[in-house]
């Protein structure tokens, strides 16, 4: 059983955990959740003996993680899949470790054929990808056959069976009594793997429940009602009854009914007794991710914002302007809907009309309007991007008349006793 006790750990002005209690208890996997900057990875750390804490303790069978005798054998724990030497393959370095902690040999070749291995034993760990590693680093944890491990996001790069894999792996070591501490940002596979939740936030312990009793006290639960679209009194008519009854009823974009504060039974009976007939009456349970969301919506540290430069990007060509229409576009002032307008002409009641637009391209071949230069070579991309086939570079375009020859003008001589200075041109 792995057991903290007020941890606190401060580094300088900023408190990463603060008077964090809880239990972990073996036969059960726990989940630990929270989000990023929340101090799992540093609550974990302090577990293990690798950061001290400010205050407070954790103890793992009743004796702090540095006082166990042989700890290896006892606890298994991935932290970081990349803390593996890159020159060694991954039989060296599971051999290594065994060594240092007195497991045999043989245990190596067990560990890997059990997370998939065995194939690139001898290959060096530097090749492996993101999934490989994860599966050395459980590798690792499995090598003593301990009592209690812990992981810290283990399915991070795994594919689809390596997920189910890991899953299966978490309750078949958590029925073998063993205690199963796992952190994971996947609320789907956590909702799928855990039966205990531990929630942190900011260092503090928000949750230490079951993952139902987790869902249930975190979320609305509201049943879904759908009467015959073809028969709208009917719908009415249960909407009067269910609210005549204390329920609480919001329409649904597809016509159904999300009703609250009545059970499932007691909706029947109420239809049955208006006379209504149901096309639907179901339940909707809110989702570990719905109701993990709600709890920790006020302990995020880090919020993206929408992109202030999204609307400054320039439509594909065949797409139609989204949202209000700018001047010289169909609709837009000054040209009537339906009436495409010139580009580079100025709509009429804009300040400057009669005058080109300049910083609008004409259309290919069309014909300028009075008092409108003509328009000028088509240029290349600012940014270099291809020309059409066949088209010269835009840099390499001719004047349309040709210019007279300008007079060559000599250079005034540099100084003998200095040298010619050099400058971007001259490269």
């Amino acid at each position: 059983m792995i057991e903290a006790v007020g941890l606190t750990k401060r580094y300088g002005a900023k408190t990463a955990v603060y008077n964090l209690s809880f239990q972990v208890r073996p036969g059960t996997v726990t989940g630990f959740l929270g989000p990023n900057g929340s101090g799992k990875s540093t609550t974990m750390r302090m577990i293990l003996g690798l950061d001290s804490p400010t205050s407070g303790h954790a103890t793992i069978a009743g004796r702090p993680y540095r006082q166990l005798p042989n700890a290896p054998r006892q606890v298994g724990a991935l932290l970081d899949a990349k803390a593996v030497h890159g020159g060694r393959s991954a039989r060296q370095h599971l051999l290594s470790l065994a060594q240092l902690s007195g497991i045999p040999a043989r245990r190596v070749d067990e560990v890997l054929g059990v997370v998939g291995l065995q194939d690139v034993a001898g290959r060096r760990s530097n090749g492996f990808s993101l999934g490989m590693g994860q599966r050395l680093g459980i590798a690792a944890a499995l090598l003593g056959d301990p009592q209690v491990l812990l992981f810290d996001e283990p399915v991070n790069g795994l594919d689809p069976e390596g997920i189910l894999w890991v899953r299966n792996l978490m309750k078949q070591l958590a029925s073998e009594g063993r205690t199963v501490f796992v952190s994971s940002h996947l609320m789907s596979e956590m909702a799928l793997t855990a039966e205990h939740l531990i929630v942190i936030g900011r260092g503090q312990l928000l949750a230490n429940m079951s993952v139902k009793e987790f869902i249930s006290a975190n979320s609305a639960d509201f049943a879904r009602v759908r009467t015959p679209d073809t028969e709208p009194e009917q719908r009415e008519k249960l909407t009067a009854a269910l609210g005549e009854a204390g329920g609480q009823i919001t329409p649904e974009p597809d016509g159904a009914l999300r009703v609250t504060g009545l059970p499932l039974p007691r909706i029947s009976d109420l239809a049955h007794a208006a006379e209504v007939r149901l096309w639907e009456l179901s339940p909707h349970q809110a989702s570990l991710e719905e109701a993990y969301m709600r709890m920790t919506q006020g302990a995020v540290d880090y919020r993206s914002t929408a992109d202030a430069r999204a609307g400054l990007q320039e439509a594909p060509a065949g797409y139609a302007p989204q949202g209000p229409v700018p001047q010289g576009y169909a609709g837009g002032p000054g040209h009537p809907a339906g009436q495409p307008g010139v580009p580079g002409q100025v709509p009429a009641g804009v300040p400057g009309q009669g005058q080109p637009n300049p910083y609008a391209q004409q259309a290919p071949g069309a014909v300028p309007g009075p008092g409108h230069p003509p328009p000028a070579p088509a240029q290349g991309h600012p940014y270099g991007a291809p020309e059409s086939y066949g088209a010269p570079h835009p840099y390499g375009h001719q004047p349309a008349a040709p210019m007279p020859p300008a007079t060559p003008v000599a250079p005034p001589a540099a100084p003998a006793d200095q040298p010619t200075p050099h400058h971007e041109d001259a490269r």
